[in-house]
């Protein structure tokens, strides 16, 4: 029986890579966990993998912008192969695979234009920057999924409960053009709500003033997922600030976090199911 493989990312400031891991493994698939120098020297190959992941922390103390370095590094790299580390990230898209970032991976993403790519030439066409409230914001959200979303991220799922841990993450859209095409193609497949659940730009349910009130972007082929929120600290209902009385309302509610289900729809997709 196949085993999904998933890539996870670590170094130069990256610090969430074991709860990634570990959300991987919870699902069946099979996780490992790779400084990028590893990979930048062809020690690892990304195409051995299914899944590559970008995960959160703060990458080169997140100077010059967050993740803009890390995102220059990705972009410029030159590998043993002759190309850059994009290159490889073309080919790894090409042969029909995964990327999932996650807060400064989302940001790293964004930066080296993996997404939202709508011109299709690797562009940085968004921008992920400071908080409109100018400060670190540290608290749990709601998201609401596009239901025209076509990526398989985030199938089956309507409100999802989140942290989000991040100074600069609202979303800035470099023109309107671009904003009409992430919306056209429903690009943007998580937003911020308010406690019911309603799309929202009030502070705090939605934490950083993003256009579109965006809390996710995919690209048009949907294999790559950017996300601010963080799915892999949400693997275990007791995760969530509020798990006594969600429990007691619900005495029946699954005992796995809803940012789960997150990874278990990629690693069932990319197994077919």
């Amino acid at each position: 029986m196949k085993k999904v493989r998933s890539l996870v990312l670590t170094g130069l400031g990256i610090n969430c890579e074991e709860e990634m891991a570990a959300a991987y493994r919870l699902t069946g698939a099979e996780a490992q966990i790779v400084h990028l120098n590893e990979v930048f020297k062809g020690g690892i190959s990304i195409h051995d993998f299914d899944i590559l992941n970008f995960p959160g922390g703060f990458s080169f103390g997140d100077d010059l912008g967050s993740a803009k370095v890390l995102a220059n590094k990705f972009k410029y790299k030159q590998m043993a192969s002759g190309g850059t580390f994009l290159d490889e990230l073309r080919k790894f898209l090409d042969n029909g695979k995964y990327i999932l970032g996650v807060c400064n991976g989302f940001q790293a993403l964004v930066k080296m234009g993996l997404l939202p790519n709508i011109s299709g030439k690797f562009e940085q066409e968004v921008t992920l920057t400071y908080n409109d409230s100018g400060r670190f914001e540290d608290r749990w959200i709601t998201c609401k999924t596009n239901e025209n979303s076509k990526t398989p991220f985030v199938k089956g799922i309507d409100l999802i409960d989140l942290p989000v841990r991040h100074g600069e993450g609202k979303l800035l859209i470099k023109d309107q053009a671009i904003k009409e095409d992430i919306i056209k193609h429903a690009l943007n497949c998580f937003s911020y709500t308010d406690k019911d659940g309603n799309i929202t730009k009030e502070y705090p349910f939605n934490p950083n003033g993003s256009e579109l009130n965006c809390a996710a972007l995919t690209d048009k082929s949907g294999q790559i997922l950017g996300m601010m929120p963080h799915p892999e600290a949400f693997l275990s209902m007791y995760n969530h600030p509020n798990w006594g009385k969600l429990k007691r309302e619900n005495p029946l509610l699954a005992e796995e976090g809803m940012g789960l289900r997150i990874f278990k729809n990629i690693v069932e997709y990319v197994l077919g199911g």
